[in-house]
């Protein structure tokens, strides 16, 4: 038995919607890509879309957009993809971290009046799982000290807060289209923006500066090839179109693990429920031990679930312990509490559209015995 981490869901609609561009003259900047933008602009209720080769460019033109750069601080969360502080550092910017809810996991609406000072020029929430942040309190910190909201939505399309799609309450919100998330197109990812300014400024520097009515080989600017094909394009259209018979079965899924863990494993720490005036969009299904493991009990925990065929991984790994940032800016362990503490302990478990009951099943009864089997060695050698 063999059940993956993750399994994109392709069905012969996206088939067809792909081998449909390879009929015409167009693999690049051509009609796919308006109908895309234009798509997931109108999921989200904003003005433009400015489709990427992945969320990480996204994140990064957007931050570019925004202004920041040498000596400008954006307070952000260690709890997450490393992206998300990553494209600070490629302008310059510093992020400036604050520790998590212990159980949202997003950032900890407590740490960040604390964390801002003269230098703070944003604030970069990150939906984490694809749980909204509470973006009513931070967007009245931004308001209240004149910061800018860039909004990483990578993990979140379709996520609701408070009737609104979440990507559309920042200056930009940025989504991805890995295979891994609830739709793909490959690689890709997509800007969101209400500013007109902004979205011509990403569209040009996603095309190697150029305008976006100037000749072929004249640049406005310095720019990337941070383009997405007609192929990406037309896939993310087919997957689109299918967004919520995805997210209603993502959820269907994730309630039949909580159902079945909660009794089998009940003092396991489940994703928390959605917040009132909230919707989960449901990347992945992380789930947290008891306290009384530890990391490297966690490790042992995932090496017995791959021999026995359960595709699992811990997530996320602290951003500010990674070797780089270790490096460059001095972090130590115990500087983010409860993200070292979270980090330590989670599970991510198969998580897929088409996962069944069956394979569920087979999973949790996976990881019950192995947690089983870790805390009789726990207890065979306390003192």
């Amino acid at each position: 038995m063999l059940i993956p981490l993750s399994h994109p869901n392709i069905t012969d609609h996206e088939r067809k919607a792909v081998l449909d561009v390879l009929f015409t003259p167009h693999l690049s900047l051509g009609g796919k890509l308006v109908e895309f933008e234009q798509a997931v602009a109108d999921q989200v209720g904003a003005g433009f879309g400015i489709a990427v080769n992945s969320g990480t460019s996204g994140l990064h033109l957007a931050v570019k957009a925004a202004g920041f750069g040498p000596g400008d601080e954006v307070i952000t969360t260690p709890f997450s993809f490393i992206a998300s502080a990553n494209c600070l550092l490629y302008e310059g910017a510093t992020p400036r971290f604050v520790d998590i809810d212990a159980e949202t996991y997003n950032l900890d609406l407590r740490e960040i009046p604390a964390a801002i000072h003269s230098r703070t020029r944003g604030i970069l929430p990150v939906h984490v799982f694809g749980r909204p942040a509470p973006m009513k309190e931070i967007l009245g910190l931004a308001r209240r000290y004149q910061l800018t909201v860039i909004e990483d939505a990578c993990e979140a399309i379709g996520a609701t807060y408070r009737g609104k799609d979440v990507g559309g309450f920042g200056q930009t919100g940025v989504f991805a289209f890995y295979p891994n998330k609830q739709i793909t197109t490959g690689e890709g990812g997509m800007i969101v923006t209400d500013d007109a300014k902004v979205a011509s400024l990403c569209r040009s520097w996603r095309n190697q500066g150029r305008s976006e009515n100037g000749e072929w080989l004249d640049h406005e600017r310095i720019g990337y090839n941070y383009r997405l094909s007609e192929l990406n394009c037309a896939l993310g259209l087919a997957q689109l179109a299918r967004l919520d018979e995805i997210l209603d079965r993502r959820q269907t899924v994730a309630e039949t693990y909580s159902a079945l863990l909660k009794d089998i494993l009940p003092d396991l720490h489940l994703p928390a429920p959605a917040a009132a005036e909230t919707s989960i969009s449901w990347f992945v299904y992380v789930v947290r031990l008891p306290d009384e493991f530890s990391r490297e009990d966690r490790d042992m925990i995932l090496t017995e679930l791959r021999k026995k065929g359960i595709g699992c991984r811990n997530y996320f790994s602290p951003i500010h312990l990674q070797p780089f940032y270790r490096q460059k800016f001095g972090y130590k362990p115990g500087m983010f509490k409860v993200t070292e503490r979270v980090s330590e302990r989670t599970i991510a478990l198969p998580f897929y559209t088409s996962l069944t009951e069956r394979d569920i099943n087979a999973v949790c009864a996976a990881l019950a015995d192995t947690v089983a089997s870790q805390r009789k060695r726990l207890w065979a050698v306390a003192p």
